[in-house]
């Protein structure tokens, strides 16, 4: 399995936390001991751009390049890092491209610093800035049906008959329903009850007919946000009740992804 796990450049980190560079050395040693592997999440920071952000790669490769739980995947005859680019579309499609196209003045493809770099879809037209920037492909992240273009399970079949006709890696993402109005008050709309696993299941089955070939679960620490597939037993503290996963029992989201993984890997192997 692989964790994508959110990653900031060396002393940044969201509103919310302390800069948490350091910890991703420390999730890599702990993924090599249970034969897990890490990809990056890389978050917007402040003043991202293609300049600093080939600076901040540079770093990574040297301070995690080596390691043998980052994950790889093979392009050619190469195993390359990959990378997932958060908010990718904040920054124009031309910009990335002196970065991502190999005849960019910024260029990092073919040198040690090259990568699978996935661009966050979120709407149509992002289809085409994603080819345009040179990115190796897109995933949709939001666990949300209906939320965005991307995360939109009818729209996936063509997104993924896109990414086949123009070289790209298609990663749709897939979550057990989403619920955050503990933290977002107002955000009733986007509420999406898990059904006893019905939720989850039909947004695999989409992938699955979609033909992706890679599939991200976002999910697990996402307590606040309703997605989390971990084991969870009934808890109430005095101002939340936290979604549990009864009559099923408290492992039943990890073992229907087990069921789903297995039926996925099936597929690509005929």
């Amino acid at each position: 399995g692989v964790l994508v796990a959110s990653w900031y450049p060396p002393g940044m980190s969201d509103s919310e936390g302390e800069p948490q560079e350091t910890i991703f050395l420390t999730l890599l040693n702990a993924a090599h001991r249970y034969g897990l592997k890490v990809a990056p999440h890389i978050e917007p920071y402040r003043d991202r751009n293609p300049i600093n952000f080939s600076e901040h790669l540079h770093y990574f490769i040297a301070r995690h390049g080596n390691h043998p739980a980052l994950y790889r995947m093979r392009r050619g005859d190469k195993y390359l890092p990959v990378y997932y680019v958060y908010d990718s579309y904040l920054i124009p499609a031309e910009a990335w491209k002196e970065m991502l196209n190999a005849k960019g003045n910024l260029s990092i493809r073919g040198t040690q610093y090259d990568g699978i770099f996935l661009g966050l879809l979120v709407e149509m037209q992002h289809r085409h800035d994603i080819k345009k920037a040179h990115f190796d492909g897109f995933y949709t992240y939001f666990a949300t049906n209906g939320f965005t273009y991307g995360s939109s399970w009818k729209n996936w079949r063509s997104l993924g008959k896109y990414s086949r006709q123009n070289g790209l890696l298609f990663v749709p993402s897939v979550g057990p329903g989403y619920i955050d109005t503990q933290v977002r008050p107002w955000n009733v709309a986007n509420t999406r009850h898990r059904r006893h696993g019905k939720y989850y299941e039909v947004a695999w089955r989409s992938a699955l007919a979609a033909h992706a070939r890679v599939v991200s679960i976002t999910s697990f620490n996402e307590w606040h946000e309703g997605t989390q597939i971990e084991p969870a037993i009934p808890r109430v503290i005095s101002t939340f009740t936290y979604l549990d996963y009864e009559p099923e029992g408290p492992n039943f989201y990890l073992n229907l992804t087990r069921w789903w993984v297995s039926e996925f890997s099936n597929k690509l192997e005929k």
